[in-house]
């Protein structure tokens, strides 16, 4: 079963991404040198509302744990308050509005698309591959568990396991691994599923109410459900952690902890508020390099990519939209700007983009004879939702409350995220303000030209653009030749990743595809078959040797 370890390993003999022998890849194996283990785990719809971030509402002891012994950072962002587009720029170190992924979410079901929308694939340039595959090249055992939503379909060289039984048990020995956990359990569809559940919080617990929302019993018992919900991944980190522990990586592997975007709850989740974009992250180094620490640098998740590369040791290539911020390729630069954008929400369509630095935050309305509150049936299965909706029809909402169901917003907003952390004030007709509001709509039309803003294109225009005829296109069968240095494999369709099995007498191909980076050798009894895929593209059908 470890033959394709061999096989990694022969091909970083012909990789010009090798940079040790054998015996100093041995040497770096289970996590150390420059080749560290690396886990992701990832918590979902989370604002920072544990105590390591500042609010002693609930006790986290795991995760409070990895504050202690970790570094805190504490100015990250998603490039969208949604997690289909988040996924899309963690996946590939792309805008989603450069790459096409803007929208959420574009493979999903025809019920939840507006009228004339199918389900597609979003398609990046031909040089974009995904991030775990760049690891996979040089020996990395990749899992995911099991969550993908990258608005296309992960490519067959993406990872080693991709499944909810995906694990780093299941590598090779000797193996590296960059492991993702998912943890869904605080979901904003969990306010609602988990409603009549007990609780993991004492169920009089007093908490903190957003002004957005209301402070009655509905509003509280859903807000102290996401609490719940947030005590419960504690949990569930904390059995990876064990795991980590049991097996005797904990201390050798780089443990990176944050959420896929903002919180659950109504005007956090899908908007460009702080609620919405602002994520707590911790960085659990070997040896609790920096325990204790706090990072203030403004970080984009599209930093997060070339930042994974670069903890492996992997120089990020130059296409990448982000910046490395750890690791031998740590860029020098800090980021001034946090940039985001809102487009179609399942079956409502607008238009939002955001620029902040660090204190004051930029909003553009593209349609602002639309109020912010969009009708989506399936955020209205929230009772906190449908009691909003209930004290708006009665005209019981306050001043903040109401602000999100007005009829119409303003072209642009301004912020003063410190003064103001809920948004409530918008400063952008204030003289006061008037050269930071210049300097953030430049710096906005700047990064939407820079990025050439595909969610300006009408959604249908789009995907004809790249399905014409509704089409979706195939990747090239690839083609094996035999060669003196091996068996070489190439593929006709530009930036295709080619994955291949070797198979010994009777054996068939299954469902992991190593990635080929060489000339492959071949025992007497042994046959290859091989495959392409690029991102968006449907794969190629299958090869096996002549």
């Amino acid at each position: 079963m470890y033959r394709s370890v061999q096989i990694i390993l022969l091909n970083l003999l012909f990789c010009t991404a090798c940079f040790a022998s054998e015996p100093e890849k041995q040497e770096q194996s289970e996590g150390n040198g420059s080749m560290p283990n690396i886990v992701w785990l990832v918590a979902e719809d989370m604002s920072p509302v544990i105590p390591s971030f500042g609010d002693s509402t609930i006790i986290t002891p795991n995760i409070s744990r990895l504050a202690s012994e970790g570094v805190r950072f504490t100015n990250v962002f998603s490039v969208s308050g949604v997690c289909s587009p988040s996924r899309a720029a963690l996946a590939t170190g792309m805008y989603p509005t450069r790459i096409g992924a803007t929208h959420m979410r574009n493979s999903g079901l025809a019920k939840f698309l507006p009228e004339g929308i199918f389900p597609y694939e979003a398609l990046p340039p031909a040089e974009v591959k995904m991030h775990s595959e760049y690891l996979r090249r040089i020996g990395y055992y990749c899992t995911n568990n099991p969550k993908e939503d990258y608005q296309f379909k992960k490519t067959l060289t993406a990872w080693d396991e991709s499944s909810s039984n995906a694990h780093w048990r299941n590598k090779g020995p000797g193996q590296p691994f960059f492991a993702i956990f998912n943890f869904n359990v605080c979901h904003e569809s969990r306010i609602w599923v988990k409603a009549e559940d007990s609780l993991w919080v004492d169920a009089n617990l007093e908490v903190p109410i957003p002004p957005y929302l209301p402070n009655n019993d509905v509003g509280k018992r859903d807000v102290r459900r996401m609490y719940s919900n947030v005590l419960e991944m504690d949990h569930q980190v904390g059995e990876i952690l064990k795991q980590l522990e049991e097996d005797g990586y904990l201390d050798n592997t780089i443990i990176v902890w944050y959420s896929d975007h903002g919180g659950p709850l109504p005007r956090q989740k899908r908007l460009l508020y702080e609620s919405g974009l602002k994520v707590p992250m911790i960085i659990r180094y070997p040896d609790q390099k920096g325990a204790g620490e706090i990072d203030d640098r403004l970080i984009s998740f599209i930093d997060f990519k070339p930042t994974l590369l670069s903890m492996a040791g992997i120089e990020p290539p130059e296409y990448l939209d982000g910046r490395a911020f750890a690791g031998e390729f740590e860029s020098p630069e800090k980021r001034k700007y946090i940039h985001g954008a809102a487009d179609r929400f399942d079956e409502r369509v607008d238009r939002i983009r955001a620029v902040r630095d660090r204190q004051y935050k930029y909003l553009r309305n593209f349609i602002p004879d639309q109020g912010y509150y969009l009708a989506l049936a399936y955020r209205e299965q929230m009772a906190v939702m449908k009691e909003l909706l209930r004290m708006r029809d009665q005209g019981e909402l306050d001043e903040y409350q109401s602000q999100w169901f007005r009829e119409s917003k303003p072209e642009e907003e301004l912020f003063d995220t410190y003064k103001d952390p809920y948004e409530l004030n918008n400063l952008a007709l204030d003289p006061a303000y008037k050269v930071k509001l210049e300097e953030l709509r430049e710096e906005c039309d700047r990064w939407m030209a820079e990025t050439n803003d595909m969610g300006l294109i009408p959604e249908l225009e789009y995907i004809q653009s790249i399905w014409p005829g509704g089409v979706q296109p195939q990747t090239i069968a690839p083609e094996i030749e035999k060669t003196e240095q091996g068996y070489r494999i190439t593929c006709k369709t530009e930036g295709a990743s080619i994955g291949y099995q070797i198979l010994s007498g009777k054996e068939t191909a299954g469902k992991t595809w190593q990635v080929y980076t060489g000339p492959l050798e071949l025992g007497r009894k042994e046959k290859l078959v091989a495959v392409a895929h690029r991102i968006g593209y449907k794969p190629s059908a299958r090869v096996p040797m002549e």
